[in-house]
């Protein structure tokens, strides 16, 4: 039997058909999704659980209608300004993986507000995917190893895998050890593919917004019967 899972990456998928199915803009199953995140969060919290990852926003989703993208932007800096207050009281850190270059300079000030305010004395991350690719985070990865090998500062004979992970977005992180996605599908959609490797895999149908403490908890007692050999 295993323990509680220290670290869980959630694809929250479904959003978009939680409102269609209800015949709303695609805006209203996000901001359904926003009140998943406080439940999953707190429930993850109380599990035991140290870094719950939420897959917020993909560097696919700017491909999305410009009027959604924006109205996932405002939920983001709303949901920083109305937490803010809980996440300190609760000793949760917020913690941000992914580009900045293409964020709202508004978004990256409350970012590190918030990121300031939660350092301290925290037991619990947050972590948000934000403007994240995973093929995206390693080509950079391996871009700033090859200047860095250039310049002397590393061998190349010294790069090890251990080394290379400290070049990711999640450089200091551990490894998921559970990866939960709700909305039915199977694929990983570019999401931490070097930091999987070896993740117990949950998928539900449930629709993100449609999904609670109960699935997780769910999601967690079936990561506890798992048999993890890591290749042994």
């Amino acid at each position: 039997m295993q323990k509680t899972p220290g670290h869980i990456a959630i694809i929250m998928d479904g959003n978009r058909r939680w409102a269609s199915k209800r015949r709303l803009p695609a805006i209203m199953g996000h901001r359904q999704g926003v009140r998943s995140v406080e439940k999953v969060m707190e429930a993850a919290r109380d599990a035991g659980v140290n870094i719950l990852t939420l897959y917020t926003f993909s560097t696919e989703n700017w491909s999305r209608p410009e009027a959604e993208v924006n109205g996932l932007m405002d939920l983001i800096e709303k949901y920083l300004d109305n937490e803010q207050e809980r996440l300190v009281r609760n000793k949760v850190r917020l913690n941000v993986i992914g580009r900045r270059d293409r964020l709202r300079p508004s978004l990256l000030k409350k970012i590190e507000k918030v990121k300031e305010l939660t350092k301290a004395d925290s037991k619990f991350m947050l972590n948000l995917a934000l403007d994240y690719g995973s093929r995206d985070e390693i080509t950079g990865a391996s871009r700033n190893i090859a200047k860095d090998a250039k310049s002397g500062k590393i061998d190349p004979d010294d790069i090890t895998e251990s080394l290379f992970s400290e070049y990711l977005f999640t450089g200091g992180l551990p490894d998921p050890d559970l990866l939960i996605r709700t909305g039915g599908e199977s694929r990983v959609s570019n999401f931490l593919l070097w930091q999987i490797s070896y993740s117990e895999f949950y998928i539900t149908n449930k629709l993100w917004p449609d999904f609670g403490k109960k699935d997780l908890m769910k999601a967690i007692d079936d990561f506890k019967k798992s048999d993890r050999r890591i290749g042994a």
